[in-house]
C-alpha cells in the first residue's frame, strides 16, 4: 500500500509539474509570437530599404516616408536591427545593422540640433555595445562633443533647436539624449559631459513640469538671465495639455538620470511622473495612452500612440529595479507589452511596410504622422521586450 501511495503521489507531482510547465509555456506565447514577428519584419525591411534612406513612417497615401541622415529619427531603424540581432542572434540582422549604421557616418558632424543622441547612440551606440568594434567609436565621440557644445551655462540646459521664434528653446524630448552624454563621459573620459547632462536634467525638472507633474513640450529661455520666458506644448492638444509622448520622454529621462547619477531627486521625480501616467483617468483599458492625456475615448481625434506606450513600458521596467515597490511598475509595463504584442498593435508578418507596430501619432495638430507606424515606436518596443526578458531571466534567443 505504501508503494502504491508513493506512486500515486509521484504521478500527482508529475501532473502538477507538467501543468505548471504548460501554463508557463502558454504564458510566453505572446512573447514568442512577438519575437517571430519582429525577426521576420526586420529581415524583410533590411532587404527592402536602402542604407542612408531609412524607413520613418507611412504617409496617408500608403507611401513610406524615408529619412535622410539629418532627420532626427534616422538612428532608430539601425537601432531596431541591432535589437533584433540581440534578441535572435540572427547574423543577417547583424550584417544589416552594421550596414545601416555605418551609412550614418555624416551624423557625427551635425551641430545644429540636440537629436544626435537619438541619431548616433541608438545606432552606433548599440553597435559598439553588442560587438565591441571600435569602428563605431569616432562618430560617437564627435557627436557627443557636438551635443555638449550646445549647453549654455547661464540657462543650464542644452539648446534643442536652431529654428523658430524662440530665443533658446528646450524640449522635453531632450531628456532622452542625456544618456548619450552620460555614457560618453565615462567612455571618452569627459566628466564635463556628465555635469552638462545632470544640470540639464535639474533645469528641466524645475521648468518643464506643472503642479500635477505633467510636462510642457517646449520651454523658451532668456539667454541673458536664464529665466524661462514662455511655455508651450506644440505637439499636444493645447499648451496646457499633457502630450503623452512628452510624459513618456520625461519618465524615461529621469529614471535614466537616476541610474547614471544616483541622485535621489531624479528617482523621486520619476516616481511622480509614473504615478501621473499610471493613475490618469483617461487611460484606456489596454493602458496604451491616447496621443494626449486630455483626449477622451470619443471623437475623430481619439487616436492611440503606441510610441508613447513603448517608451513608458521600457522606462517602467527600468524603474521597477530601482525602488522597493517595483513590482507594480513591472506589472503595469508587462500589461502594456502584452497589449502592444496583440493583433491590435503588432503587425502581421509581411504587412505594415515591414514596420513592427501600428497606431502611433507624431504631431496630430499638424496632420503629421497620424495613426501610422513610426520607427521610434518599434525601437522602444524592442528595447522594452529585451528589458522584460532580462528581468524574467528569459533567453530570447532560445524562444521559437
Amino acid at each position: 500500500m505504501k508503494r502504491i501511495a508513493s506512486l500515486l503521489i509521484g504521478c500527482a507531482l508529475i501532473t502538477i509539474g507538467s501543468s505548471s510547465n504548460l501554463q508557463a509555456q502558454e504564458n510566453l506565447n505572446w512573447l514568442k509570437n512577438a519575437k517571430t514577428t519582429i525577426v521576420q519584419q526586420l529581415k524583410k525591411a533590411g532587404d527592402t530599404y536602402t542604407p542612408g534612406l531609412n524607413p520613418r513612417s507611412v504617409y496617408p497615401t500608403g507611401k513610406v516616408r524615408l529619412t535622410h541622415n539629418n532627420d532626427w529619427t534616422t538612428g532608430f531603424f539601425p537601432g531596431s536591427l541591432w535589437y533584433g540581432y540581440e534578441m535572435s542572434g540572427d547574423n543577417k540582422l547583424k550584417a544589416d545593422a552594421r550596414k545601416f549604421t555605418l551609412a550614418l557616418d555624416s551624423v557625427q558632424y551635425v551641430k545644429d540640433n540636440h537629436d544626435v543622441g537619438f541619431m548616433l547612440y541608438c545606432s552606433y551606440g548599440n553597435g559598439y555595445r553588442l560587438t565591441n568594434d571600435k569602428i563605431y567609436l569616432p562618430p560617437l565621440k564627435n557627436g557627443a562633443q557636438n551635443l555638449a557644445n550646445r549647453f549654455n551655462p547661464t540657462v543650464g540646459a542644452i539648446r534643442s533647436w536652431d529654428f523658430g521664434k524662440w530665443q533658446y528653446p528646450v524640449i522635453i524630448d531632450n531628456m532622452m539624449n542625456l544618456e548619450f552624454l552620460f555614457w560618453s563621459a565615462d567612455k571618452f573620459k569627459k566628466p564635463e559631459f556628465a555635469k552638462v547632462a545632470e544640470q540639464h536634467a535639474i533645469t528641466t525638472m524645475k521648468n518643464h513640469f506643472r503642479e500635477d507633474i505633467s510636462s510642457y513640450h517646449v520651454i523658451d529661455y532668456d539667454t541673458l538671465s536664464g529665466r524661462a520666458i514662455s511655455k508651450g506644448t506644440y505637439q499636444g492638444l493645447t499648451d496646457e495639455s499633457a502630450w503623452s509622448r512628452g510624459q513618456a520622454w520625461g519618465l524615461y529621462g529621469y529614471v535614466m538620470s537616476y541610474k547614471e547619477t544616483k541622485n535621489k531627486i531624479f528617482l523621486d521625480f520619476a516616481v511622480q511622473i509614473a504615478s501621473f501616467i499610471m493613475n490618469h483617468p483617461n487611460t484606456d483599458v489596454d493602458k496604451i495612452p491616447y496621443w494626449d492625456y486630455d483626449v477622451h475615448n470619443n471623437g475623430e481625434r481619439a487616436f492611440k500612440d503606441a510610441s508613447a506606450g513603448a517608451v513608458i513600458a521600457s522606462a517602467l521596467l527600468d524603474l521597477s529595479k530601482e525602488v522597493k515597490d517595483g513590482q507594480k511598475y513591472f506589472d503595469y509595463a508587462e500589461f502594456m507589452l502584452k497589449s502592444l504584442s496583440s493583433p491590435e498593435y503588432l503587425a502581421a508578418p509581411n504587412t505594415n511596410h515591414s514596420f513592427i507596430l501600428k497606431h502611433s501619432v507624431g504631431a496630430l495638430l499638424y496632420n503629421s504622422e497620424v495613426n501610422t507606424p513610426i520607427n521610434y515606436a518599434d525601437y522602444y518596443y524592442l528595447e522594452a521586450l529585451l528589458r522584460y526578458a532580462s528581468l524574467k531571466n528569459i533567453d530570447l534567443k532560445t524562444i521559437n
